[in-house]
């Protein structure tokens, strides 16, 4: 029987499920739109999509690595109890471990194959939705690597071996100790996680915030009543101290206070034996940038008194 594309359409109006479902469910059905939505509740995809109207802003983010190269990656949930589930922590174990495998970017490890499942690891997280009962999702990776040297990690908030709330690497390119390096860069990797630097130089800062540093700065000087060459040093001034408190190489290493970074890493290549550059980091801290919806849990416990 042939399945049109308004039957598909109808379907996903009414259950919320992928085009593809709907049209298999429908196949297995002969066209027929009641049981095709009775197909989907037994196969738990219509309760899965559900679900995924519900923010996932909680859920863990997880690190692997294999020396030269390292992966962090971050995997939604609803709530911090499935966080602690050990059922999810293998998922973002397994994602993680996976991500390896792949340039690291979020579409590439979205499409890479999950071991146990033969399936996506998209879609391997959409089917332990009904298992597990929240809504999942995968939402980003990234991934460092390096010719020579090393790629450090640290989790932060750790809840298991590679498992987190925070997750950090940091790229050293180096001929010397691998040890020495990498005790070095898991530091630094704390440092990232601590202070949030904007980039590791002051030529990768975004000239956007750059120019709304400037543009502060500059208000706030012309309201000394200063001539304009003192208003432009002022400005200049304060623009060096913005350097330095978001970029890397120019932060006071928070370890030792007295050394920058990048000074920090100078005195480092002593135990190194060879010179060192940090040559990228990347920083994932849970939730960021996710909305997450305000409930009024009084108000909820009331409304299901009432029903």
């Amino acid at each position: 029987m042939s399945i049109s594309a308004s039957q598909v359409k109808e379907l996903r109006e009414i259950s919320g499920a992928g085009m593809m479902d709907c049209k298999a469910a429908l196949t297995e059905t002969n066209g027929d739109m009641e049981a095709a939505v009775d197909w989907l509740r037994a196969k738990g995809i219509s309760k899965a999509d559900k679900k995924a109207g519900r923010t996932a802003a909680e859920g863990l983010v997880g690190v692997a690595t294999n020396g030269k190269k390292s992966v962090v990656v971050e995997v939604n949930s609803e709530t911090d109890f499935v966080a602690r589930n050990d059922a999810f922590q293998d998922i973002v174990r397994n994602v993680a471990s996976v991500a390896l495998g792949t340039d690291g970017s979020t579409a590439a490890v979205a499409a890479a194959t999950y071991p146990s499942t033969g399936k996506s690891v998209v879609d391997t997280i959409k089917d332990a939705v009904g298992t597990i009962g929240e809504n999942l999702s995968f939402r980003r990776s990234a991934a460092l690597s390096v010719n020579e040297g090393v790629v450090a990690t640290y989790i932060h908030n750790g809840v298991s071996d590679g498992l987190g709330k925070l997750g950090v690497l940091v790229a050293i390119e180096t001929a010397g100790n691998a040890d020495a390096a990498n005790a070095f860069g898991r530091q630094v990797a704390m440092h990232v996680a601590a202070t949030s630097p904007l980039a590791l130089t002051a030529a990768e800062v975004d000239p956007a915030a750059v120019e709304r540093e400037k543009a502060v700065f500059t208000e706030s000087a012309r309201q000394s009543g200063k001539p304009d060459n003192i208003i432009e040093k002022m400005v200049e001034g304060r623009l060096r101290k913005f350097y330095e408190e978001v970029v890397l190489l120019s932060q006071a290493f928070v370890i030792n206070p007295d050394l920058t970074v990048e000074a920090a890493l100078k005195d480092a290549e002593k135990a190194i034996g060879a010179p060192a550059k940090i040559t990228a980091f990347v920083r994932f801290s849970l939730g960021e940038g996710i909305e997450k919806e305000e409930t009024d849990f009084a108000a909820e416990v009331a409304a299901a008194v009432k029903k």
